[in-house]
C-alpha cells in the first residue's frame, strides 16, 4: 500500500481538498498522513513539520501552500531535495520564478495560476472573510478543472510507485485551458463560462498582491482587497452556471476512485462508473 505524505503550510485554495481528491471514499489502497503549520510559513514553521514529514518515511510527498519562491517554502524545497524521497511542490503563480530551480532540485511542481491570494489586510479579513473566499475559490478550482488535474497528476506518480518504477513528476504551469480540459465539458458554452471564471481568479490574485504589498494608503488597499473578493465571487457564480449547464444535458463528466485506485469515469446521472 502506497504512503502519501501531505504538508500543508500556509493555505491555498487547493490545501483544502488535495487529500480529500485522493480517496474520497475512504476506501482506496493508499494510506494518507497529513502534516500542517496552519497559516504560518515562515522557515523555522516549515523545517519543523517537514522534517516530521521526512521521518515518517512515505513514498511520496506532497508539499502544498503558497508562493515555492519565499524563505519558508524554499527551506521545505531543500529539505525535499536532500531526501531522495519523490515529492511535488503545489504552489501558486509566485512559484513560476522558482519552477526551473525546483527541476534542478529533482522536485515535480504543479503551479496554479488561478488559485489566488487572498486579501490579507486587518481592516479587511477576518474569519468570516477567510471562509467566504475560501468557499468561493474552491468552487472555483473544482469547477474549471483545477482540482482534477491535481488528482490524476497525482494518481499517476501513485501507480508508478506501485509499479516499483521510478516516478515522472508533473511540472506542470495550469492556465485556464490546461485546467479545463481536464473537465472534459460537452457544452461549449459551459467550457466558455468555466475558462472565464478561472481567469477572473488570476486576476483576483494580481489584485490582491497590489492590495497587500504595493498600496500603502489604507483607504486604497482595503476598497482594492474588498475589490478582488467581489470579482471572485462572480468567478464562482459563473462556475457554476458552467456546472449547471452540464446537468441540464445529463452530460456532467464525473472521475470516482475504484478500491485499487484506478479512476473511473462516466456521465449519466444514473450510470454506473466505467
Amino acid at each position: 500500500m502506497v504512503k502519501v505524505g501531505i504538508v500543508k503550510c500556509g493555505n491555498i485554495g487547493t490545501s483544502l481538498v488535495v487529500d480529500l481528491a485522493l480517496d474520497e471514499r475512504a476506501e482506496r489502497d493508499i494510506n494518507v498522513l497529513v502534516y500542517g503549520s496552519g497559516a504560518k510559513m515562515n522557515p523555522e514553521s516549515v523545517e519543523y513539520v517537514v522534517k516530521k514529514m521526512i521521518e515518517e518515511k512515505p513514498d511520496l510527498i506532497i508539499y502544498i501552500g503558497p508562493n515555492p519562491a519565499a524563505p519558508g517554502p524554499r527551506k521545505a524545497r531543500e529539505l525535499l531535495s536532500e531526501c531522495k524521497i519523490p515529492s511535488i511542490i503545489i504552489g501558486d503563480a509566485p512559484g513560476i520564478k522558482v519552477k526551473d530551480e525546483m527541476e534542478k532540485e529533482g522536485l515535480g511542481y504543479i503551479l496554479i495560476k488561478g488559485d489566488p491570494m487572498i486579501g490579507a489586510r486587518r481592516e479587511f479579513l477576518d474569519p468570516t472573510e477567510v471562509a467566504l473566499f475560501n468557499s468561493d475559490i474552491l468552487k472555483v478550482l473544482a469547477v474549471t478543472g483545477v482540482v482534477r488535474l491535481v488528482q490524476e497528476e497525482i494518481d499517476r506518480v501513485i501507480e508508478y510507485i506501485k509499479e516499483g518504477k521510478e516516478p515522472e513528476l508533473p511540472r506542470i504551469v495550469v492556465d485556464a485551458e490546461k485546467a479545463v480540459e481536464r473537465m472534459e465539458y460537452s457544452n461549449p458554452y459551459a467550457k466558455a463560462k468555466a475558462i472565464a471564471s478561472y481567469n477572473m481568479a488570476e486576476e483576483v490574485a494580481n489584485i490582491d498582491v497590489k492590495a497587500c504589498f504595493m498600496v500603502k494608503e489604507p483607504e486604497r488597499y482595503i476598497i482594492l482587497a474588498a475589490s478582488a473578493h467581489e470579482l471572485l465571487r462572480q468567478a464562482a457564480k459563473l462556475a457554476d452556471e458552467a456546472r449547471e449547464l452540464e446537468k441540464a444535458t445529463d452530460m456532467v463528466s464525473r472521475k470516482p476512485h475504484a478500491k485499487d485506485g484506478r479512476i473511473l469515469s462516466k456521465r449519466k446521472l444514473l450510470e454506473k462508473p466505467q
